[in-house]
């Protein structure tokens, strides 16, 4: 009888330990992905416009697609976004720029295409940086494929932005007429700091 107890304490014990060791945390991480986008309802072909119609594919557009990163009580500036190195301009894979039309972002021209967009941020300022390469992860920078950069003027913000937010605002001098410009702003908020540059259509 003593036999018979000692050998069920021996079977019974492990299955006790198993049941009561604490599952692992699985490694899942919620992220954003996140587009903004400026519509044309009309398409180039050769050197005229065409609006849009059965034909046509959809309307020419502009997009800005990124990861968005959530500051969740971390530093930004200096922080999130390093001092004196490249980064990523989001989360995960790299930040990419699509345009149908050929267009100038503050004063470096693109013609249509695909492109990677990378952020510089220094003690005298902002730029951002236009890199050919495409479908790579944000920190895979390769910067022998770096086209040009471009100058971002920035403001610092009374209210702090907890996202990466990046806005492309058509222009409307004349908000009366209903009607926007072939150009405007491209917008980035994050931390306290807002930084900008002009975009346009190429005509």
């Amino acid at each position: 009888m003593r036999l018979a107890s000692s050998v069920f304490a021996s079977l019974i014990f492990p299955v006790m330990c198993l049941a009561q060791t604490p599952a692992t945390p699985l490694r899942i991480a919620a992220s954003t992905y996140a587009s903004v986008e400026v519509h044309l309802n009309a398409r180039r072909v050769g050197n005229s416009w065409y609006e849009e119609d059965a034909s046509l594919s959809g309307p020419s557009r502009i997009a800005v697609t990124y990861g968005q990163p959530h500051a969740r009580g971390r530093k930004v500036e200096g922080g999130l976004i390093p001092l004196d190195s490249v980064w990523r301009f989001g989360a995960n894979m790299a930040t990419t720029l699509h345009s149908d039309l050929d267009i100038t972002l503050g004063d470096l021209k693109l013609a249509r295409g695909d492109y990677s967009l990378f952020i510089l941020y220094t003690r005298t300022g902002y730029a951002l940086i236009v890199n050919r390469g495409t479908g790579q992860w944000g920190t895979d920078h390769d910067a022998a494929k770096d086209i040009g950069r471009v100058a971002l003027a920035s403001r610092t913000m009374a209210e702090p932005e907890p996202s990466l937010s990046i806005y492309l605002v058509p222009d409307a001098p004349q908000p009366g007429t209903g009607y926007a410009e072939l150009k405007g702003v491209l917008r980035i908020k994050w931390g306290t700091t807002e930084l900008t540059t002009n975009w346009r259509i190429d005509q």
